[in-house]
């Protein structure tokens, strides 16, 4: 009998060591939070956030939910998708990249194969950021055709 009372009382001591550990390991994981943008004003869907309207701070909510923006260059020149309110953190799927082409604005396609480069004016029919597949209408001869949005403003047009 007294084997079996030794034995309860290491597991309970184990499991009292246990505890306090976790708790420890939780109380590390508050106090190294770190940091969070907000805005200091509204910023309405659509526009383009600018690091004058932003702010970082401490995070100190222990339950905050993750997925948040930490620093001012995750925000700055991303566009909102939803309305952001002050002091309110952002969440990074309320951004977007803002758009390189505008449907309806005039784009240079660009076609290269081996050495040729070969080159149009088209119409974009959608709004599209960098790297998007877009559909774009050949002014020239009237057809349409898929290509990808370049950091320069231009269309590389995919081969078939």
């Amino acid at each position: 009998m007294m084997f079996r009372r030794t034995q309860w009382i290491w597991a309970r001591s184990l499991l009292l060591l246990a505890s306090v550990a976790s708790l420890a390991a939780v109380g590390a994981a508050r106090a190294d939070a770190g940091t969070a943008v907000v805005p200091t004003q509204i910023i309405y869907p659509g526009q383009e956030i600018a690091s004058a309207v932003l702010q970082e701070v401490e995070v100190t909510n222990p339950n905050i939910a993750g997925g948040y923006a930490s620093s001012v260059g995750e925000v700055e020149g991303m566009v909102s998708t939803r309305t952001l309110l002050p002091g309110r953190t952002i969440q990074v799927s309320a951004l977007r990249a803002p758009f390189a082409v505008k449907r309806g604005a005039a784009v240079r396609l660009t076609f290269a194969i081996g050495g040729m480069l070969i080159s149009a004016s088209g119409t974009p029919l959608d709004n599209a950021a960098v790297g998007d597949v877009i559909r774009v209408r050949n002014l020239d001869s009237g057809v349409t055709v898929s290509g990808t949005v370049m950091g320069d403003g231009t269309v590389q047009v995919m081969a078939k």
